[in-house]
């Protein structure tokens, strides 16, 4: 089955393949210059979209959507029926894609922008989703408080914002045990809505291929519903003042929303007094990520598109490779290598620098900018001494990434029997990341949440004041803590203050 990629500028796989990959030599000049002198006006984008690779690479020759299964696949569940997995698999090979590959090429060339600076990426959404939890109006509530994130990031930075939900299709979670056990019983692990289920019963925990239809299903909708969301008018720079959700608007950080949703609205009214009616205003670009983990899922949903070759995973725009997963010679980088969907890949102070620039040659070997992203989830306590040490090998290695944070996975810890996040520590491995980034003269490409628009009590701290004590009171999360929605809408308003002095430090200054 063919990905469509209709919405690719010049539509011929002749075009396509004229874009050639940036190589390693003209990136690493442009990086250069600008750690020595600053901001340069040198873009890495060509037109059309440039390919991350062409179909008869070389690191290509021996892959195939399938090839995975001849390494070691770790994270991956124990179905106790294998036909029923064939079954359910070859049903899933047939279902139609979820994406298409010339969104993600778009895609691609947004995140390029991201890592020389002209753009900013805005990652967010459920630890992960629930099939209980599936409604209208919690896909609504998270897609509003992302729209509220970018639009004061977009008023601080003055650049655009590149908006991925953790949305349609972040079923599957990776387990630090394969056991769980409560008192005297022991059963395995809950993995996530797509592979078993959280209610701690020995039928419950029995893993079910059947699950992942449902999952197809519930991404599929959700994607509608996104897409009408964001082309429909909801997403509209007027509607800007009416983001706001019901239980902030007396809170601090909705008042201060508010104040800058009116000087958003006054400079419309203007441009409209000018005779300026710019139709992008009315809707906005929204793309979809998750963590590419269950590798049945992944293969099912991989498409070959007929207008370049290439294969994608046509399960989300974006996929990422966790830390526990990321092994260079695993089934999970061993697929990622192969498919053309931009990646990433998180990484901890355990990587070795020398380690992660093999793992950038493998999975962006002409060095594409846009291909690959980094996100860094390292603890607050250890992005000072860790970061900076990868940032000069991938420097020194002539390499082009999107710099990532990730605040939330290094900082997570137990208190009143309630796994939780401290905001203060989420706020300080984001601003440790700004800072590393101001010393070593590279590019804070983005911020990667866990996050709702729900007003939940899962972490501690903030302007909403929530303690130790709260915890129970709106507990609701499946697997790992989320911001709720003001607290979501804080960070974003510090994320605010380091783009605005990143963008007062490139502006000249004014002349005499």
């Amino acid at each position: 089955m063919r990905a469509d990629a209709a919405r690719v500028r010049g539509g011929s796989k002749q075009a396509l393949r004229g874009a050639r990959p940036v190589r390693a030599q003209q990136t690493q000049r442009h990086l250069r210059g600008r750690a020595k002198g600053g901001a340069m006006p040198v873009r890495c984008v060509a037109e059309p979209p440039v390919l991350p690779f062409e179909e008869n690479s070389a690191h290509l020759e021996s892959w195939s959507p399938s090839s995975w299964r001849n390494k070691t696949a770790l994270q991956q569940p124990e179905y106790p029926d294998e036909a029923a997995v064939r079954k359910v698999f070859d049903q899933m090979c047939k279902v139609p894609p979820l994406v298409f590959a010339g969104e993600a090429r778009t895609l691609q060339r947004q995140l390029a922008k991201a890592a020389v600076g002209e753009a900013f990426v805005l990652q967010g959404g459920d630890c992960a989703e629930s099939f209980d939890d599936f409604s209208a109006n919690h896909i609504r509530d998270t897609f509003r408080v992302l729209l509220q994130m970018s639009v004061v990031l977009t008023f601080a930075a003055g650049m655009p914002i590149v908006k991925l939900g953790r949305m349609a299709g972040q079923f599957a979670k990776p387990r630090s045990a394969p056991m769980e056990k409560i008192g005297d019983v022991e059963l395995p692990s809950y993995r996530g809505d797509i592979i078993n289920r959280p209610e701690f019963t020995a039928d419950a925990r029995i893993p079910d291929p059947r699950l992942l239809v449902q999952a197809y299903n519930q991404s599929a909708a959700t994607l509608n519903l996104l897409r009408g969301f964001a082309s429909g008018g909801y997403a509209s720079m007027e509607r800007v003042s009416f983001w706001n959700l019901d239980f902030m608007g007396k809170s601090e950080q909705g008042e201060r929303y508010l104040e800058m949703a009116h000087r958003v609205d006054e400079a419309i009214q203007f441009m409209h007094a000018c005779g300026v009616d710019d139709s992008t205003m009315n809707s906005t670009e929204f793309y979809t990520s998750h963590e590419a983990l269950l590798m049945e899922y992944e293969e099912a949903l991989t498409r070959q598109d007929s207008t370049t070759g290439l294969w994608y995973d046509c399960s989300a725009h974006f996929l990422w490779c966790g830390e526990r997963t990321r092994q260079l010679d695993g089934a999970h980088i061993e697929f990622l290598k192969g498919v053309a969907n931009p990646l990433g890949v998180k990484v901890s102070h355990k990587i070795d620098p020398s380690e992660l620039v093999s793992m950038i040659a493998t999975l962006n070997p002409h060095n594409v900018p846009g291909r690959l992203s980094i996100v860094i989830r390292m603890g607050a306590d250890k992005v000072r001494d860790h970061l900076p040490k990868l940032i000069d090998a991938v420097r020194q290695a002539g390499q082009v990434v999107t710099w990532i944070c990730d605040p939330m996975h290094g900082n997570t810890e137990t208190q009143g029997g309630y796994k939780t996040r401290l905001y203060d520590n989420i706020k300080a491995e984001i601003e440790a990341f700004f800072d590393v980034h101001e010393e070593m003269g590279s590019i804070p490409g983005g911020v990667h949440l866990e996050m709702t628009g729900e007003h939940v009590t899962e972490c501690i701290g903030g302007g909403s004041g929530i303690e130790v004590s709260d915890l129970s009171s709106r507990y609701h999360t499946h697997c790992d803590p989320r911001l709720n929605a003001a607290q979501s809408l804080e960070i974003a308003f510090y994320v605010a203050t380091r783009l605005r002095r990143i963008k007062h430090t490139k502006s000249p200054p004014p002349s005499a």
